[in-house]
């Protein structure tokens, strides 16, 4: 199964139409880990800021959108988007490999680390900035942001690979497709 993993969209359909042209044909399921339609009082308006394009987008791709809420998402948020978006976390079990998806605003990693098991991938954007790391026997992915990025990857997103065997290979991308880094477990 592979996943496109998609955070922090702060309503650019400019950005998010550019990630599904380069990586949505090959991936069978979206996560998105919130912040879609919103840019919140703290940031400015993303490039190709148009809510109802991003819903459009997104709702076009509901039956393969796994999602949860972030900090700037609401309730209405959920009356245009097709898709159930209001969860704090969700999680995934694929080839008995355990995914964990939330935002990142609600969670630290101690309290993560001392719910979950080890070998547990754990999802979150909200910080705007890439994470691909391992760390106490726990797998940690923050995909960065599509359009209001605050580190030097830029805009950026992920795909999460887990093969029969149950290996997983987590990638991390710029927007454009570019490979910036990889992580296999």
């Amino acid at each position: 199964m592979k996943y496109l993993v998609v955070s922090d969209i702060h309503g650019s359909e400019e950005s998010l139409a550019k990630v599904f042209k380069n990586f949505q044909s090959e991936v069978d399921f979206i996560i998105l880990c919130g912040d879609y339609l919103n840019h919140g009082p703290r940031n400015p308006l993303p490039e190709g800021w148009n809510p109802k394009g991003v819903a459009a987008i997104l709702n076009e791709h509901k039956n393969r959108v796994i999602a949860v809420r972030g900090n700037c998402d609401s309730e209405v948020d959920e009356m245009v988007l097709e898709f159930p978006c209001l969860a704090s976390y969700t999680n995934i079990l694929d080839c008995g490999k355990r995914i964990f998806v939330h935002h990142g605003h609600l969670y630290e990693r101690q309290k993560l680390e001392s719910w979950l098991t080890k070998g547990t991938l754990i999802i979150s954007g909200h910080t705007h900035i890439t994470v691909l790391e391992e760390s106490n026997g726990f797998f940690y992915l923050n995909p960065g942001s599509i359009s209001l990025p605050k580190c030097e990857d830029g805009k950026t997103c992920a795909t999460v690979e887990i093969d029969s065997q149950k290996n997983v290979k987590v990638s991390l991308y710029t927007i454009e497709k570019t490979l910036l880094r990889e992580l296999s477990f």
